[in-house]
């Protein structure tokens, strides 16, 4: 299959019976929530998903439910066992199998009209404007740990006039921003500049995510794993920012009602039964938020320097 060619499905249409309109049976049951008229805009809808992991496959498969009709949809990766706990798609029938693949056949099953063009390699500078073509929103599902990608990503939505929606997972969390091409850009939002360490950024972005911590109680973000590039993760979480998000990207594409973009945020923690929006002035150049990363990172800093002191085999100097 060629990088970007729309995905044509195994098996045959199940809207055979052509006085049968298979979309307005299956999405029946969103009348009621959506008008009609609604409905059919949808339809002829297209998203931009870059990234399928976790949250990026929840956000697709619910979208598709939601009966939007078009998708372009971007991972290089293969099923790997440990997608299992969390990310659509992931199975024993399916290790090894590429994320797009895998995804796009799922969406052809519960709307065999679907178009999606699939993008089974990173995105980079050299592809960036094509998969974002004939788009009307993005929806980040991009890994955690790729700042700068996700950085050309929301510039490249921006000269194209798009929407980004993102949300991501944090402890039993999920968050929510929306950025919009007119307002403030990702990269200011967050503080980023693109001399700055891959540490940094990181840290930049979980605190700009979630400028009131609300899974700091229960989660040592202290101890990310940069170097193997891991968070811990749990379904349910990706579940809860799928709802945040796909929500919004409705009221987008629908143009229900107003959009709060950044630098207004959203976190939502069911474990704590709490719920947090706010206004972060400024973004992350606010002088609280300032204060809050520079902890962050003197307080990583001793956690990393204690730990390579408890390594230390007790024959060994201390000094050289």
């Amino acid at each position: 299959m060629k990088v970007s060619e729309p995905f044509t499905p195994k098996s045959a249409s199940v809207n055979s019976r052509p006085e049968m309109d298979y979309y307005a049976r299956a999405f029946f049951r969103n009348i009621g929530l959506l008008s009609r008229v609604e409905q059919e805009r949808l339809r002829n809808s297209c998203v931009a998903i870059p990234g399928l992991g976790g949250v990026g496959s929840s956000m697709l498969i619910a979208l598709a439910r939601a009966g939007v009709g078009k998708f372009r949809i971007a991972d290089y990766d293969a099923y790997d066992v440990a997608n299992t706990n969390r990310q659509y798609g992931a199975s024993s029938q399916t290790i090894g199998r590429r994320k797009v693949e895998v995804l796009a056949e799922m969406v052809t099953q519960i709307n065999p009209e679907a178009q999606i063009a699939i993008f089974p390699e990173p995105i980079t500078d050299m592809n960036i404007d094509r998969f974002l073509s004939g788009a009307n929103i993005v929806v980040d599902g991009l890994d955690f740990f790729m700042p700068d990608t996700r950085s050309l990503l929301y510039r490249k939505s921006r000269e194209q006039g798009l929407y980004v929606v993102l949300t991501t997972h944090l402890g039993f969390s999920a968050t929510l921003q929306v950025f919009s091409p007119r307002g403030i850009s990702f990269d200011d939002y967050f503080n980023l500049r693109s001399q700055m360490k891959f540490e940094d950024k990181i840290l930049a972005f979980i605190h700009g995510l979630a400028p009131k911590g609300l899974h700091r109680k229960y989660m040592n973000t202290n101890k990310l794993d940069y170097t193997r590039k891991r968070l811990p993760s749990l379904d349910a979480a990706c579940h809860i920012a799928t709802g945040l998000a796909v929500t919004e990207v409705l009221n987008i594409l629908l143009r229900r009602k107003p959009v709060r973009c950044a630098p207004y945020y959203a976190q939502f923690d069911p474990y704590r039964m709490k719920y947090k929006t706010g206004y972060l002035w400024m973004g992350n150049r606010n002088p609280l938020q300032r204060l809050k990363i520079f902890l962050a990172k003197y307080f990583a800093g001793a956690d990393s320097l204690k730990q390579r002191e408890n390594h230390i085999p007790r024959s060994a100097p201390v000094n050289g």
